[in-house]
């Protein structure tokens, strides 16, 4: 481990290993170390499901009914990859994806008035859903079809709406859109809201190897110690929780895991799905978030659901807060309650070339730590984010050259 790195990377949570790619990628020569045994720090998967139990220090193992352990594979903080979103875009050009399969989620659906309703997304199942009254249906009709033309770089379809001035208020009303329209619109369709790439690429992996000490010399750092070894670098990227004296607590968030026997109701059987609550549904600052997977994806035994409750946490009853979605997941075998606290870095790390992520928001998506890995990206690099233009090797693990 004594040699020198331009990137020490600590920890193996999604954020840090993106970045530790890119930067192998680059060319850059990547040491990537992690204190625990197992990939994934907070966001890690758990299996069997004894060790779930284990984890959450349950004192009984898990009944006969929830089938085989090893028939488990549970994510603390799931979410979901955007179909056009930042992280496919990411996995895409980092190439990944040879390595994944990808499963389209079964449905999205709104909370509005104690009950769930599909989020439409096409003018079919806009003009047939139940969210909306006739003359509405219309009105949102011509919004999709408005949006769905819209290009920033034609004027012609902009329709009297200035992209660099018009908010989104004024747009919603150009089209006579009442405000539970507007809800399911920015919080279920536009989801608004208050991976071993390095080392096939040549960087250095290490799990369960403790941190000793971050080495700093005339505030910057150059290296860290780690069993009396210390392995150089000009820069550093870690998660929070290994330098607590440079982040900051900036709030909580609550997520509950919950098993179930049967998928949720009103979801037509959905094996997958995600359920947004609109924070004015449930006199709240933060919408309500509910992911579930199932047995169909290979983390659950037969016949069983994964849904995971989350939300930012705005009062000193967390649990009371996440109530409504509970409610929708009735009857709950099994809840595994957890609440952490959300940090972010003190500073942006120029001055120190240390980049502390973020940690992981209550959201179900992936976007806002695709933003976190650009915005450190940037810092780290003094350019922008841009995949495209990346230098890859010309020969790949394969063998095959660019083209």
């Amino acid at each position: 481990m004594d040699e020198e790195y331009d990137v020490i990377v600590l920890g193996t949570g999604l954020t840090e290993c993106i970045l530790s790619g890119i930067m192998s990628v680059n060319g850059k020569k990547v040491l990537h170390m992690d204190r625990n045994p197992y990939y994934g720090g907070e966001s890690s998967s758990i299996t069997p499901l004894e060790e779930l139990y284990k984890r959450f220090s349950l004192p009984d193992s898990p009944p006969e009914s929830m089938g085989r352990g090893r028939d488990w594979n549970v994510d603390l903080i799931p979410k979901f990859l955007m179909a056009n979103g930042q992280l496919v875009k990411m996995l895409l050009y980092t190439e990944v994806t040879r390595y994944l399969d990808f499963k389209v989620v079964e449905g999205s659906f709104v909370y509005k008035g104690g009950k769930i309703y599909k989020v439409p997304s096409t003018e079919t199942e806009a003009l047939a859903s139940n969210l909306m009254g006739m003359f509405e249906k219309r009105r949102f009709r011509k919004f999709l079809v408005f949006v769905a033309n819209f290009d920033e770089n034609d004027p012609k379809t902009f329709e009297g709406v200035d992209p660099k001035t018009t908010t989104m208020r004024d747009v919603y009303k150009k089209f006579d859109l009442g405000q539970d329209v507007i809800d399911f619109t920015g919080h279920a369709l536009a989801l608004y809201r208050t991976d071993e790439l390095s080392a096939i690429y040549g960087g250095t992996y290490m799990l369960n190897k403790p941190v000793d000490e971050i080495v700093m010399e005339g505030g910057h750092v150059i290296g860290v110690k780690s069993e009396g070894e210390v392995a150089r670098c000009k820069q550093l990227i870690c998660d929070p929780s290994y330098i607590t004296d440079r982040v900051r607590k900036a709030g909580q968030v609550i997520r509950v895991i919950c098993v179930l026997s049967h998928p949720i109701k009103n979801t037509n059987d959905a094996n997958s799905c995600q359920i947004i609550i609109p924070q004015n549904q449930v006199n709240r600052n933060s919408d309500i978030y509910v992911c579930m997977i199932s047995y169909a994806h290979n983390v659950a035994a037969q016949g069983k659901y994964i849904a995971i409750v989350s939300t930012t946490v705005e009062t000193s009853e967390p649990e009371a807060e996440i109530e409504p979605a509970l409610e929708l997941l009735e009857p709950i075998d099994q809840k595994f309650v957890a609440i952490s606290d959300l940090y972010e870095p003190t500073d942006d790390g120029t001055d120190s070339q240390v980049f502390a992520s973020r940690s992981y928001d209550a959201t179900t998506h992936f976007e806002t730590t695709c933003n976190d890995i650009k915005d450190i990206y940037k810092r780290m690099t003094g350019s922008d984010f841009d995949f495209e233009n990346m230098k890859r090797k010309q020969n790949d693990v394969f063998g095959e050259d660019e083209q």
